[in-house]
């Protein structure tokens, strides 16, 4: 009986302890469980994972031609090439999409002006990897959709001052560059060479070109830039004429339009160019849109030269007008 009342005794005295080993016991098998179920979840997720996703390496076309000359598919590092342009491309989707949004509404401005110029028309794809279609300017100070430098648009008639950059002018911009490689094919002698030194310039390329004694693109060891250039271009062609072929699924209503628009001759100053959007029934904004290479907010015309304003057909009704 002593021993009973003594054990008894040294249950009350240690009865937290006991607590606490039989909370911690269960908080063990508690945390063993959930770590257990949450092992069974992860392999589940990854299973549907495994089943469900799939990253599909990309057929290489029979053929290729880039402005009618044919892509010698039979080199081994031609076909590399080629092959890493459509992989990024194609898997970078939300961009080769926006590509083929924007090719909508901006080819066919440029389309024209290239068979006017006798260019060819796979050209339109250079100056969609140029730029995006978007008037950016680079760190090296190229602008505009055809990313020219400041002196050769100078060079070649452009004007470029504070307050008027033409290198956002597309269809004068798209001339300059159609003079270039016109010049470029001459020099050259091929349109896949004249869309390389488009990259890296004229007297580059020749260097290379003598260096290496060779006269064809596919034939050249350039820098990592200029040498992906004309493959970057072939692959953009490729994807946009083919879109359905690489995964891209797109409605009509879902490319961007081109807005129906006319044109006004300027041949005076205007100072405020917020008044004349207000006057046109347009704000500043809309007009900036379609006239990005009007850089400030006025128009100086000391010279009386005409300038031709671009203007929506369809009214962009601003705040100012609702409001009213």
């Amino acid at each position: 009986m002593k021993n009973l009342k003594l054990s008894k005794r040294n249950i009350k005295t240690n009865l937290p302890i006991y607590l606490i080993l039989i909370i911690a016991g269960i908080g063990i098998a508690e945390i063993f469980t959930f770590s257990t179920n949450e092992t069974k979840e992860d392999q589940s997720y990854q299973d549907q994972f495994n089943a469900n996703y799939k990253v599909y390496s990309l057929n290489l076309p029979e053929n290729a031609t880039f402005a009618e000359e044919e892509i010698p598919l039979g080199l081994v590092d031609v076909q590399e090439k080629l092959d890493r342009e459509l992989h990024i491309n194609t898997y970078w989707q939300s961009n080769t999409l926006l590509y083929l949004k924007k090719s909508n509404k901006w080819f066919s401005q440029i389309e024209p002006i290239l068979e006017e110029e006798q260019i060819p028309n796979d050209f339109k794809y250079l100056a969609l990897i140029e730029s995006g279609l978007a008037n950016i300017s680079s760190p090296a100070g190229a602008s505009g959709f055809w990313q020219i430098m400041k002196a050769t648009g100078r060079e070649r008639g452009l004007e470029i001052n504070s307050d008027i950059d033409e290198r956002y002018h597309l269809k004068k911009a798209t001339k300059i560059a159609c003079a270039y490689l016109k010049e470029a094919k001459e020099k050259f002698g091929s349109w896949s060479l004249a869309a390389a030194s488009y990259n890296m310039g004229m007297s580059g390329l020749k260097q290379q070109l003598n260096k290496q004694q060779v006269n064809n693109y596919f034939d050249l060891l350039l820098n990592e830039e200029t040498g992906r250039y004309v493959y970057r271009i072939i692959a953009a062609k490729e994807i946009l004429s083919n879109p359905n072929q690489y995964g891209f699924k797109y409605r009509e209503k879902d490319l961007y339009k081109q807005v129906e628009t006319y044109d006004i001759a300027i041949d005076t100053t205007i100072n405020n160019l917020s008044n004349f959007s207000k006057s046109n029934n347009i704000n500043y904004k809309v007009l900036k849109m379609f006239n990005p290479w009007l850089r400030t907010n006025r128009l100086p015309n000391s010279s009386r030269r005409t300038y031709e304003i671009t203007l929506p057909k369809k009214e962009f009704l601003p705040l100012f007008i609702t409001q009213e």
